[in-house]
């Protein structure tokens, strides 16, 4: 165990080191210009993601190496009226708390496991004296630069797997910085990397050697892999005959719904989450799988228009950005074709795409693409549901989300202090019925994707045939056996603002120097990322 330490600890320091030269390489391919405050993304999506969750792996090893088991703190286990264990994981420490003010996360864990026996699901792969070997097969995403590596990351310290990781097209200029940073691995036979298309892909999948597989990306990918393409696929998907007698584990995107819980905002609050509903739909272009997809609004709530003409007045003034993802613009069309009321934010132009926002969309028209489908580009919806008080609407919003939104991996809640105070017992109700794997109260999910401590997947129960948003975890540092929702509560208006904002300005200065706090946490690199964040 001292030594898988000790290359997690070199593993994390390179990964700093190459951090520099990563960003600049995907600005370039992004087309984001030098200086642009959108450099902070790269930083975020990347660097600073890989570097915690290294970090909070090497805390987890350590606790193993000495006690069996990661360590919870004090007062961390608890259980629900019905019976159901949650685990408080955030914050871990007062650095954490001072450095996400207000925010807390917590892990619920499916229905068998109890008090008793959390331990024995938990980092269940430590309990095995001469654990069988597998070779994985990652196959990386083509968006954020911290999902394929830390895909391999979760293979080989939680399950043992040595892996090959075979980039996408999309951001393969990425593998030369996946290689460097992990030289040792590579070079120890933990890791091979390979590249090229489809045809490369297909060729792993089926082969005889990989015997695990792990996929990050749509569900007709998945299909495509698991029950082959055309009409003969098709008939193997109905009948259930895969074309792969292999363990397959994904992640595979999501309608993404925004509750917006009514109640009576400030000023100052309908600004701060129209920016934060818009940093949803425009971090990365729009090309993520929890990217905000459809909002969901009281009808009858007098701040509605108010709210909706604060998010358009956003969206108009953000920086617009390359459609870099391969169909993106074709996708655009299909959503603002099939809905007369879409609207435009920006000119488009020489590969770039405007935000579309296509409001007032029946939520009786349950067939509509907006529900069914993930743009996967800059669009998203908004649709209303009658209800005579939030309670009512926190109910019906939370049928809605189950019963006709495609995608089971991440869903927001919005919901002022006040209401949050009279309505406490609702938005619980609304938080235990999601069937989510991850539900944040005020906040984007990409914070449960980020936080490292809290495991990142599809809501627990899909099957190859019905694949939904896949099948497993990653991150989910503590190496919990069977979780199933992350839940994150954070404040509904913060300050100083988030760095990930799209308003925010002085986002990849913020986002470097975190990069740093990672490698070696503490006051004097907390104060720097604070006296940057002060400055917006």
């Amino acid at each position: 165990m001292s030594e898988k330490i000790a290359m997690t600890r070199r593993l994390l320091e390179r990964v700093v080191d190459v951090a520099p030269r990563q960003v600049e390489a995907a600005l370039r391919a992004k087309r984001i210009p030098q200086g642009s405050p959108l450099a902070g993304e790269e930083w975020l999506g990347g660097p600073v993601i890989t570097a915690r969750n290294l970090r909070l792996l090497i805390d987890t090893l350590e606790d193993i190496d000495r006690h069996g088991k990661p360590q919870l703190k004090n007062g961390a286990l608890r259980t629900r009226h019905d019976g159901q264990v949650i685990v408080d994981v955030f914050p871990l420490g007062t650095l954490d708390k001072l450095m996400y003010q207000g925010f807390t996360a917590e892990v619920w864990m499916q229905p068998e496991v109890t008090p008793s026996n959390l331990a024995s699901n938990t980092a269940s792969f430590y309990d095995q004296d001469l654990p069988d070997g597998h070779v994985a097969l990652v196959l990386g995403a083509g968006n954020v630069a911290s999902i394929g590596p830390l895909d391999v990351v979760y293979k080989l310290f939680a399950e043992g797997q040595v892996c090959i990781l075979k980039m996408n097209p999309v951001n393969d200029y990425l593998g030369p910085f996946i290689e460097e940073a992990f030289a040792e691995f590579i070079d120890r036979g933990f890791l091979a990397m390979a590249y090229g298309g489809a045809d490369v892909g297909a060729y792993l999948c089926h082969h005889p050697l990989v015997e695990e597989i792990h996929i990050t990306g749509s569900d007709l990918t998945h299909d495509a892999i698991v029950y082959g393409t055309g009409p003969e696929g098709e008939q193997r998907k109905a009948n259930d005959e895969p074309l792969l007698n292999k363990r397959i584990t994904s992640e595979l995107g999501n309608v993404s719904p925004i509750i917006v819980t009514p109640g009576t905002w400030t000023e100052s609050e309908l600004q701060f989450q129209a920016e934060n509903v818009a940093t949803q739909l425009a971090n990365n272009g729009g090309f993520n799988c929890n990217a905000a997809r459809v909002l969901i609004t009281q009808k009858d709530w007098p701040q509605r228009e108010a709210f909706l003409n604060k998010l358009r007045s956003v969206l108009s003034d953000i920086d617009k950005r390359v459609a870099y993802y391969p169909g993106a613009e074709e996708r655009f069309d299909t959503f603002i074709d099939a809905n007369d009321q879409a609207e435009l934010f920006g000119p488009r132009q020489d590969g770039i795409l405007p935000w579309g926002l296509i409001p007032n969309v029946p939520a009786d028209d349950t067939d509509n693409v907006c529900f069914t489908t993930e743009s996967f580009c800059g669009v998203m919806c908004e649709t209303s549901l009658d209800a005579s008080s939030p309670s009512e609407f926190l109910k019906r919003a939370t049928a809605f989300c189950n019963e006709h939104l495609w995608g089971t991996l991440s869903a927001s809640i919005l919901i002022d202090p006040r209401t949050q105070r009279t309505e406490a017992a609702a938005l619980e109700q609304a938080i235990s019925e999601l069937r989510y794997g991850s539900v944040v109260v005020n906040h984007w999910p990409a914070v449960s994707y980020g936080l490292g401590v809290t495991p990142w997947g599809a809501f627990p129960g899909h099957t190859y045939q019905d694949i939904g948003s896949g099948i497993g975890v990653v991150h989910n540092t503590f190496l919990f056996d069977k979780p199933q929702k992350s839940v994150i509560r954070g404040p509904f208006k913060a300050f100083p603002k988030p760095p990930w904002f799209v308003t925010t300005k002085n986002t990849a200065k913020i986002a470097e120097r975190l990069t740093r706090f990672e490698l070696n946490p503490g006051l004097a690199r907390f104060a720097g990322v604070l006296s940057q964040a002060l400055r917006g």
